[in-house]
């Protein structure tokens, strides 16, 4: 056993008392006759296939179904069309792991185990820790739909569990897992390898650090020199070609695949091909030395348009996918994003107007690094070009595909169920409130709520620990109901609702135990 995979799993064991201290494939070669007479015949039991799209940096601003005039999302459109198109929904976090482990736990940040980016080992193929893992009693959105009879996939980014830990897929509640474990290695869209189960599964690509920038005296207005940062095996295709043939593999048992893409989250990649639809772009070369020193891009307008369009044609695909074996009619597809968008690796987000109408990007907790655009399609069950106006969360997630499932949501989780919004049948429970924490790597801190005041206005209030040692930051407060942008702060006109956002963010979490992760852990400490 190599000294990696021993320090992992003692890393495990640490991280475990920590935190305890404070179905086979089936194959039919049957002609179109008996493929028809076997769909129809499909499952004894015929609850829905639940297919879940998580797409990575993406603003709600970035598809067609939320505004955009540049980049084309066909099928997203029709999506929303023949679907559900939320107005009102919202990542777990600003940031991938905390709002990834959200949606996996039905708890939001001031409950949960992973409350920020918590990384392990480098970038390296021969340092690939991952981020810190969930422990093994988490009951997880897996395991629940494991216990309700679903066969259960994840195809594509993890970022809850390294190589070797107990947080990995397998360990968590899926059955099958193809994709990246550790979400530095998903900085690189072209890597050498991902992973199926526990092993490393290999591309065919050479090695390249996700971090690379031209050499020093390199023209960047030549074409020429970013080719040495070009591979062939786009990581993001082979998540789509899995996809597609585990829908076809697991037809004939109701499913729940988790389709995590890790675009359009920088590095700025995707195939020529791709990139040379959105050629007629004005464009700036990237050179990798600025906004968190990603892999240099000569087309990075372009190459982010064609990342986003390429997810699109993915999701086309899978729809295909779900017609050709008479699955459409009973899945219920759901689309988002982890948070919001990042300028990282020159991505040029006001030229998209990525964020759409609302303040903030990704590590912020203004809605622009919060507020994802979310779609959903269930045939005769959404009815078509529906606006869904309920306020939800990740945290949600969980309750909501349990019900569909028949299966048992756990008891201590901050979600409650939208199925009622989805269907427009039954009584919709309401939040009183949501909250988010935020921990940056750089020490500081930021919390947020939404406070449901049904006669008086959506309220948001906001307050950011910006140096070590911060103990009561003044908060912002918003009525986005009028002020949907966060542009007025409202606190010194509402002191009383100031007096009870503070109350709120107080009590709506528990201690972490990482230390950085609370907000006195600086006091006294400048």
């Amino acid at each position: 056993m190599n000294l990696r995979i021993i320090l992992s799993r003692l890393l495990s064991i640490t991280f475990f008392l920590a935190l305890f201290a404070c179905s086979a494939t089936q194959t039919k070669n049957a002609d179109s006759t008996s493929e028809a007479r076997f769909n129809n015949q499909r499952h004894s039991d015929n609850r829905p296939n639940i297919i879940y799209i998580l797409v990575d940096d993406m603003g709600i601003g970035d598809i067609q179904p939320y505004g955009q005039k540049i980049i084309q999302t066909p099928n997203l459109s029709r999506m929303a069309a023949e679907g559900m198109r939320f107005t009102q929904h919202y990542a777990g976090n600003t940031v991938c792991a905390p709002s990834r482990a959200a949606l996996m736990t039905g708890q939001h940040s001031g409950h949960g185990q992973i409350r920020g980016n918590y990384e392990l080992g480098g970038f390296e193929d021969n340092n690939e820790w991952g981020q810190m893992p969930l422990h093994p009693a988490t009951k997880t959105l897996g395991k629940v739909l494991q216990s309700a009879g679903y066969t259960t996939a994840l195809i594509g980014k993890w970022g809850l569990g390294g190589p070797s830990s107990y947080g990995v897929p397998t360990k968590q509640g899926f059955d099958y897992f193809f994709g990246y474990l550790d979400q530095k290695q998903a900085h690189n869209h072209y890597p050498t390898h991902l992973w199926e189960g526990e092993n490393w599964f290999p591309l065919n690509n050479a090695w390249l650090h996700s971090h690379a920038q031209l050499p020093p005296g390199a023209n960047p207005n030549d074409p020429a020199v970013y080719e040495e940062f070009k591979r062939e095996d786009f990581a993001q295709q082979r998540l789509t070609n899995r996809a597609v043939k585990y829908i076809a593999e697991k037809r004939d048992k109701p499913f729940f695949l988790y389709l995590s893409y890790a675009a359009p989250h920088a590095a700025l990649q995707a195939p020529d091909e791709e990139i040379a639809a959105y050629d007629h772009l004005p464009d700036t070369p990237y050179d990798g030395k600025s906004a968190g020193r990603y892999i240099p891009s000569f087309r990075p307008r372009a190459t982010r348009a064609a990342m986003i369009s390429h997810i699109d044609k993915g999701i086309g695909a899978v729809f295909a996918k779900l017609k050709e074996h008479g699955l459409d009619e009973n899945t219920l597809v759901i689309f988002s994003s982890d948070n919001g968008p990042s300028f990282e690796g020159g991505a040029d987000l006001k030229f998209f107007d990525s964020n759409a109408e609302f303040r903030g990007y990704k590590r912020d907790l203004y809605e622009g690094g919060i507020r994802m655009p979310t779609l959903a399609r269930w045939p005769g069950k959404i009815a078509p070009n529906s606006i869904n106006d309920h306020v939800s969360a990740f945290w949600d997630v969980l309750p909501t595909l349990a019900e569909i499932a028949g299966g048992k949501a756990p008891k201590n989780i901050d979600g409650i169920s939208f199925l009622p919004s989805l269907t427009g049948a039954g009584n919709q429970k309401k939040h009183e409130h949501l909250y988010w924490e935020f921990h940056h790597f750089n020490g500081t801190h930021s919390q947020a709520i939404r406070i449901r005041d049904d006669k008086n206005g959506d309220w948001k209030a906001l307050r950011f620990f910006k140096q070590k040692g911060d103990v009561d930051p003044p908060i912002e407060l918003y009525n986005l109901r009028d002020d949907p942008a966060e542009k007025t702060n409202l606190a010194s006109q509402y002191p009383e609702l100031v007096r009870h956002a503070k109350k709120v963010m107080r009590n709506s979490r528990t201690r972490s135990f990482i230390d950085t992760w609370n907000f006195d852990y600086y006091k006294g400490k400048r």
